[in-house]
């Protein structure tokens, strides 16, 4: 259900094409023996020529097994793997969520939510302003002058999670961020998902979980082997891709 008539981003015939070596290791142009090696070497091709529009107020759910694209789509979108043909464009920058994203293990909760905002673009002032709320959002309210790497990985992605979601975004991104943690944080997460998509946001979510997908989306883009299989209402294609499964 679109809230407007005008898209956020675009996706126009993207093929994404990775060199690697057979044994699954990257090429390095620099590397001795290059000319031997590159007997063995193959093109990997990630996406072929998925295109789609997204607009404003879209909860969209990207699905697909492992090694369909999913990854790859999302990472070219935020501009961390270049297109090897066709053009994303997007009305803003989009802004990626997930449950990798790289605090501190060493420094305390306190210190990574600091850390966090500052990558986020936030000052100091506007991080000191959300801290309360990271803080309780994330319910970690007694391990928080503890070192990250004391808390179990629930925890750390809960900070993690609280964190990314404490801003508004035109564009988030969240790449299989609801798939960690118990029932009860992931719908909480996925209420705030809802709060930035009503607040005119446009949301992303990667996930093998089509409970989450059903619960949050209102539109799915299904990937296979790169290719785009199926766009539209999540009911559809869900049913579709359990079905094929």
């Amino acid at each position: 259900m679109a809230g407007t008539d005008q898209p956020v981003v675009v996706v126009d015939d993207v093929h994404v094409e990775y060199k690697v070596y057979a044994s699954g290791r990257a090429v390095n142009p620099n590397a001795r023996g290059l000319r031997r090696a590159a007997r063995s070497m193959r093109v990997v091709h990630a996406l072929k020529g998925v295109s789609f529009m997204a607009y404003r107020n879209e909860s969209i759910g990207v699905i697909g097994s492992n090694g369909s694209g999913k990854s790859t789509l999302m990472r070219a979108m935020v501009g961390l793997t270049p297109p090897s043909a066709g053009a994303i464009y997007a009305s803003s920058r989009p802004n990626l969520l997930g449950v990798g994203a790289a605090l501190i293990p060493d420094l305390s909760g306190e210190r990574n939510i600091v850390l966090g905002g500052l990558a986020l673009g936030f000052a100091k002032s506007e991080i000191t302003a959300l801290r309360d709320q990271i803080v309780e959002f994330s319910e970690l309210q007694e391990f928080i002058d503890l070192p990250m790497r004391t808390y179990s990985s629930g925890m750390q992605a809960r900070l993690k999670f609280a964190i990314a979601a404490s801003q508004q975004h035109d564009i988030l991104i969240v790449d299989e961020a609801l798939s960690v943690g118990d029932k009860r944080f992931q719908k909480r997460s996925e209420g705030r998902i809802r709060e930035i998509r009503d607040n005119a946001g446009t949301v992303f979510l990667v996930s093998h979980s089509m409970t989450s997908i059903r619960d949050t989306c209102d539109r799915v883009i299904w990937l296979n082997k790169g290719e785009l299989v199926m766009d539209g209402p999540t009911d559809d294609v869900v049913t579709a891709y359990e079905a094929s499964r």
